[in-house]
C-alpha cells in the first residue's frame, strides 16, 4: 500500500490521543490458550510478541487503542458444559491480564468506566463472548457471564445453535426461535449487549425486531462492498439509527476485500485436508498456510480496503452508527499497513485523506461505543424496573 505522510500519520496519532480505539473484537485470550496454555511468562505481552501475537501492550499503545473487547471466544466443537467451562477459562485469562499487568489495563463494566480509563492513560478492559454455545442454552448462565463482567454475546459463531442461525450454516430456525429472541430479551434486561457479528442476516433482522436496547457488530463489514455472508446488507445497516446500534467494521481481507474470498475458500480446504481446522493460528497450521501462500498468492487488502467498507457504513447508516472491530489474533491474515494493533493511525490517516471529519472521526474511534453501551445499561435500569429475570428454557419455548 501507498504509506500515508508524515503529516497526515501525525494528525492521526493527535486524534487517536485524544479519541482512542475502542476496538470491538480482539482474540488474545484464545491465543494465549491455542499458543501458551495460558502462560502468560511464556507470551508475556509486556514484550514485543511481533511475530506471535498481533498484541501486546507497546503495540496497542502505538496504535492508539484505549479501549479494548476481550474476546472471550470457545469454538463450536466444544458443546454443552464444555463450551461453558472453555468460556469461564477464558475469562479467568483476561482476569489474570488485568492483574498483571495493571499499569496498562483497568477493568471496565460500564462506558464510566471506559471514560475513567480514558482518563487516567489506561486501556478500558471489557469482555464479549463469541457464540451462544457459551450459555448452553441457559439464561442464568447468561446472567452469571455478565456478573463476571462479560458485556456482549454474538449470538452464533460459524455453526447454528439450537435457537439462532449463523452466518455461515444452512438455514435452521429461520433466524431466532422462540428462545433465540427470550435470550435477546434477558440480554436487554442484564445489560448485555446483543452482538450480530457471525449471525445470519434473518437472525439479525429479528433480533432487531426484539431488542428494546442498541445492538452491535463487534466485527463485520459491509455486503455491498464485499459480497460474503459475515458482512451486513445494506438493509440491516438502515435500520440501525432506529435502533441506536454501531456497526464495528472488521479487517480480516477474506471478509473485506471480494478477490480474497475464494482464495479463502482454497486456504480453508488446504488447512482441513492437512489434518487442521482452518481458524487454526498454531506455528504448525501457519507453515500449512505459507506453503499454500507461497504456491498460490493471496489477494492483498489494505487500510484503503477497509475505508472502502467504513465510506459505504457511514454513508447508509450513518456517522452515529459506525466503529472497529480488527479481529487480531483471530485471523491469519491482516491488511497491509493493518498487520496489527498498532496499525489503527494508517486507518485514520486514510480517512483523514478522504475528507473524514475529526468530530467524525472521534465518533467512529470511540464516542458511538460508549455510547451503545451506556444506552444499554439505561434500557437494564429500566427493563429491571418492570421485571425479574426469565428462567425460561429450550425446551418451554422451543418444544
Amino acid at each position: 500500500m501507498t504509506s500515508p505522510d508524515t503529516s497526515s500519520l501525525d494528525d492521526a496519532r493527535a486524534l487517536l490521543a485524544e479519541f482512542p480505539v475502542v476496538d470491538g473484537h480482539n482474540d488474545l485470550p484464545w491465543a494465549l490458550r491455542e499458543k501458551a496454555g495460558y502462560d502468560i511468562d511464556r507470551l508475556d505481552i509486556a514484550a514485543d510478541q511481533t511475530g506471535s501475537l498481533h498484541t501486546d501492550i507497546a503495540r496497542l499503545r502505538a496504535g492508539g487503542v484505549g479501549a479494548q473487547f476481550w474476546s472471550v471466544y470457545v469454538r463450536t466443537d466444544l458443546t454443552g458444559d464444555a463450551a461453558v467451562s472453555a468460556t469461564l477459562e477464558q475469562v479467568d485469562c483476561v482476569e489474570q491480564l488485568l492483574t498483571r499487568y495493571p499499569a496498562d489495563l483497568r477493568r471496565a463494566l460500564t462506558a464510566a468506566d471506559m471514560e475513567a480509563a480514558r482518563a487516567e492513560g489506561r486501556i478500558a478492559s471489557l469482555m464479549g463472548a463469541e457464540g451462544g454455545h457459551s450459555i448452553n442454552n441457559s439464561l442464568a448462565t447468561l446472567r452469571a457471564l455478565h456478573a463476571l463482567g462479560v458485556r456482549y454475546m454474538t449470538l452464533t459463531h460459524n455453526d447454528n445453535i439450537a435457537w439462532a442461525d449463523s452466518a455461515t450454516d444452512e438455514p435452521g430456525v429461520g433466524g431466532l426461535s422462540a428462545f433465540g429472541h427470550e435470550v435477546v430479551r434477558e440480554m436487554n434486561r442484564s445489560g448485555m449487549l446483543v452482538d450480530l457479528s457471525h449471525v445470519a442476516a434473518t437472525t439479525m433482522r429479528a433480533a432487531l425486531d426484539t431488542s428494546v436496547a442498541p445492538v452491535i457488530f463487534s466485527h463485520s463489514s459491509a455486503r455491498a462492498v464485499c459480497d460474503h455472508p459475515r458482512n451486513i446488507p445494506d438493509d440491516v445497516l438502515e435500520r440501525l439509527p432506529a435502533n441506536g446500534g454501531v456497526a464495528m467494521a472488521t479487517f480480516v481481507p477474506k471478509f473485506v476485500l471480494q478477490a480474497a474470498v475464494d482464495w479463502t475458500a482454497a486456504a480453508d480446504e488446504n488447512m482441513r485436508a492437512h489434518g487442521f481446522h482452518h481458524l487454526d493460528t498454531t506455528p504448525e497450521a501457519m507453515k500449512v498456510h505459507a506453503a499454500f501462500e507461497e504456491s498460490t498468492p493471496r489477494p492483498v487488502a489494505t487500510a484503503a480496503t477497509v475505508a472502502d467498507h467504513l465510506d459505504h457504513m457511514r454513508e447508509v447508516a450513518g456517522v452515529d452508527h459506525i466503529g472497529i472491530g480488527g479481529d487480531y489474533d483471530g485471523t491469519a491474515f491482516t491488511p497491509d499497513g493493518l498487520d496489527d494493533v498498532a496499525g489503527y493511525p494508517n486507518l485514520i490517516a486514510e480517512l483523514l485523506a478522504r475528507g473524514w471529519s475529526k468530530p467524525d472521526l472521534a465518533k467512529l474511534t470511540w464516542r458511538n461505543a460508549v455510547r451503545v453501551l451506556g444506552a444499554a445499561e439505561d434500557v437494564a435500569r429500566d427493563e429491571q424496573s418492570r421485571r425479574g429475570p426469565s428462567n425460561a428454557t429450550l425446551q418451554q419455548l422451543d418444544g
